[in-house]
């Protein structure tokens, strides 16, 4: 693990505000130059601890009003079937979030769909699709987001 200084701490903070603000903004708020602070972008990213760098969409706001946080328990299942599912997964459309999980449930995704009719059908093809590994499905309906990967140094 990378030790961070205060200044790599004010950068992370600044760019989960706005990860599209100019860096000579960014180096001006964090008291280095612009050359300074792009090498900490770039260091940060190297090192995992900027995984990526985007926009906070809300999919209500473009037509998604259902968002399901889904836990799923898998049974019986081989390396091969667990790789098979995630792929499936990732590559869906309508999951907007994957990650493997330890405890009661395997899997933790986020689905999004338009509206009740839609998410029913997601629910079914995905369960049916593989329902030989799924002992368990738990599922909640998200309202509202009020804080989304915003970490605190």
């Amino acid at each position: 693990m990378q030790e961070l200084d205060s200044k790599d701490k004010q950068l992370l903070g600044l760019l989960q505000k706005n990860s599209r603000e100019q860096l000579k903004i960014l180096a001006r708020q964090i008291g280095l130059s612009i050359d300074s602070t792009k090498k900490r972008i770039e260091k940060l990213k190297k090192a995992g601890i900027i995984a990526k760098l985007g926009a906070f969409i809300d999919p209500k706001a473009v037509g998604y009003d259902l968002v399901a946080n889904v836990q799923i328990k898998l049974q019986n299942i081989s390396e091969e079937e667990l790789a098979k599912f995630i792929s499936y997964l990732k590559a869906h459309r309508n999951v907007t979030t994957l990650i493997t999980t330890l405890g009661d449930f395997d899997i933790t995704c986020v689905l999004i769909a338009k509206n009740t009719e839609e998410m029913d059908s997601l629910f079914r093809e995905i369960r049916h699709k593989f329902k030989n590994i799924i002992a368990d499905w738990k599922s909640v309906i998200n309202l509202k987001v009020h804080k989304f990967e915003e970490y605190s140094f």
